[in-house]
């Protein structure tokens, strides 16, 4: 029997008994002020059939009405969406039914948060993808329209503002190609073609691609210590060279000018290394950390760009290690420089 039975079975007896109870001492007292010798047998066998018909006709009224009220809250909260409601469904017992409400208020709850959650990043979203796509796109429109009103015929003038043109079409490019590869990412779209690779060699690679860069900024690039042997690892080498790109190329962009950025190579347990990327920039605040690796987020709000890009490196990055079933950390400081590091599966020595 289950509980809300039993509950409703214990209210049935108790009010067929009270009710039993006061027809027992009404009978009793019509018998007692009756003339001659009174009989008990009468009055015991009404008291029995007032009990009885009293307990059916309150249990099924009480039943009709719980079963009745209780199933216009379960429609009306949809609390039980994929199940018929029939009497066996729905519990009779309050006390039951107010903790399922409960766990329903509580349940929506949680998911009106994250709708709203969801909602003010959707806002967000679409408005940094705006700013970041007319930037560019008002760029090239205004030295066409330049070049339409008759700069065209200056030869001068003419190449300058298409060669500036075509740094905005690139710019463009480059972050559709970014919320591209977001994209295939986030809906695991992007196949991770594994093979065996010396992470070292590949970040020496990294660096002399942006040897350039961190010159104009006279950042030196480097490693902690000399890794003459290596490190050999089992990962995709060209998300990897992306990975290692945006996070070295993130360091010379926010690090202080004739300053350093360092990566380490550290052995962990279960075949784990942790590679680790270090500068002495300009730091983050520890209120913007939880939030670095969202797209497009800014940790200046103002609007204000020092530094080129798509905002999107560290989307990717996060996504590319996510991809790999790594971590990927971030420590920083404010005013004396940041470390994002990961982990990365190091590869099976050969016997």
């Amino acid at each position: 029997m289950a509980a809300g039975d039993k509950q409703s079975y214990s209210f049935s007896l108790i009010t067929a008994s009270y009710i039993s109870i006061v027809f027992a001492i009404l009978i009793v007292t019509l018998e007692l002020l009756r003339e001659g010798e009174p009989s008990w047998q009468a009055p015991a066998i009404g008291v029995g059939l007032c009990f009885v018909i009293s307990f059916l006709i309150i249990h099924y009224r009480t039943q009709f009405f719980i079963i009745k009220g209780v199933k216009e809250i379960y429609d009306n909260i949809k609390l039980l969406e994929d199940v018929s409601f029939v009497p066996d469904n729905i519990t009779t017992d309050m006390a039951s039914l107010s903790e399922e409400v409960e766990r329903y208020a509580k349940r929506k709850k949680i998911e009106i948060s994250s709708l709203r959650i969801q909602d003010e990043y959707r806002r967000d979203f679409l408005g940094n993808v705006a700013h970041e796509l007319k930037t560019p796109l008002f760029t090239v429109q205004g030295y066409i329209l330049t070049l339409l009103d008759g700069a065209i015929n200056d030869k001068a003038v003419r190449k300058k503002y298409l060669q500036r043109a075509e740094k905005g079409v690139e710019r463009l490019i480059y972050l559709v190609n970014d919320l591209d590869m977001i994209t295939k990412l986030e809906v695991g779209d992007l196949n991770i073609n594994y093979e065996y690779f010396d992470i070292i060699e590949l970040v020496e690679n990294t660096f002399e691609m942006l040897e350039m860069k961190a010159a104009r900024r006279n950042i030196t690039l480097a490693f902690d210590a000399p890794y003459d042997d290596g490190v050999m690892v089992n990962a995709d080498k060209e998300r990897m060279q992306q990975l290692l790109t945006n996070l070295i190329e993130n360091s010379i962009k926010y690090g202080k000018e004739n300053g350093t950025t360092e990566v380490s190579v550290q052995d962990l347990i279960q075949n784990k290394v942790l590679v680790r990327i270090t500068d002495n920039g300009e730091g983050v605040e520890s209120v913007h950390i939880p939030r670095l690796f969202e797209r497009f987020y800014r940790v200046d709000k103002s609007g204000n760009r020092k530094v080129g890009g798509s905002g999107l490196g560290l989307s990717i990055v996060k996504h590319i290690i996510e991809a790999h079933e790594e971590r990927v950390y971030v420590e920083s400081e404010f005013g004396v420089g940041s470390e994002f590091s990961f982990t990365i599966e190091k590869a099976e020595e050969l016997s």
